[in-house]
């Protein structure tokens, strides 16, 4: 069977920051993209401002609650027929600035339910939908973090989560093999997002003190994904760190 013409991908978290860049650029490079959160008026916005010549799928779901995630892929197949990307990029930070002593299991479990659990359903069900497809196969580029090498102060529940993240990814590879499914990751350093705006104001370092970080354009970081996306699937990006410049990373202690 030939490859379809037109590819399709799934961006979850796609409501603001990273996830609205990365579905922006796949929809102005001709993907369909089903956009995926919490809050269906921030994916409303992202569709929106796609343009209306894109074809933008908006579905409301909450990558942690199992019946929500299969209810997303459902969706997606309903209207397309097959998967060809998932962009696992739902996560949470949690409390900022809390110390590991006093981190409550209530904030621990809520970072890994999104961050990880979430990941793994969305990952297993597009595997399930890229495997049975014809023609078969797909790509899984999930969303890590310069955390899942390096830890921030006060940061144990995200740090965790995204170094699971990468065992996650070398599964993913590892098992794909058979499908022609392909999994990458990109971690990524201090984009200008929600997420990122206390790096502006001063955010705290292993010495203990605070200091102002530099930030990049979340376009950088769509365009990367992007580049990702559109490999053949004989060919992968199985990691790819995308950080501003100048940020304290190299070094980092």
């Amino acid at each position: 069977m030939d490859e379809p013409t037109k590819k399709i991908a799934v961006v979850t978290g796609a409501g603001s920051g990273i996830g609205r860049s990365v579905a922006l650029t796949l929809a102005a490079a001709g993907w369909a993209v089903a956009v995926a959160g919490r809050r269906t008026g921030p994916l409303e916005e992202t569709a929106a401002a796609a343009g209306p010549e894109a074809d933008v799928l908006c579905v409301r779901a909450d990558v942690a609650d199992p019946r929500e995630v299969t209810g997303l892929f459902e969706s997606v197949h309903a209207r397309h027929g097959r998967l060809d990307l998932l962009f696992n990029n739902a996560g949470t930070f949690g409390p900022g600035g809390v110390a590991l002593e006093d981190l409550s299991y209530e904030a621990w479990r809520s970072v890994v339910d999104v961050n990880l659990t979430g990941a793994f359903l969305c990952a297993q069900a597009a595997f399930r939908q890229m495997k049975r497809q014809d023609p078969q196969g797909g790509r899984i580029i999930n969303n890590g973090s310069i955390s899942a090498h390096v830890p921030r102060p006060h940061s144990v529940a995200y740090t965790a989560t995204k170094h699971a993240m990468t065992g996650l990814t070398k599964s993913l590879s590892l098992d794909g093999r058979p499908y022609r499914i392909a999994c990458g990751q990109i971690d990524i350093g201090n984009a200008a997002t929600e997420m990122t705006e206390r790096m502006t104001t001063g955010i705290l370092q292993a010495n203990g003190q605070l200091a102002v970080e530099p930030v990049m354009d979340a376009a950088d970081v769509a365009r990367t994904v992007l580049h990702m996306a559109e490999l053949p699937l004989e060919a992968n990006v199985q990691f790819a760190t995308v950080m501003a410049t100048a940020m304290p990373y190299i070094g980092r202690g």
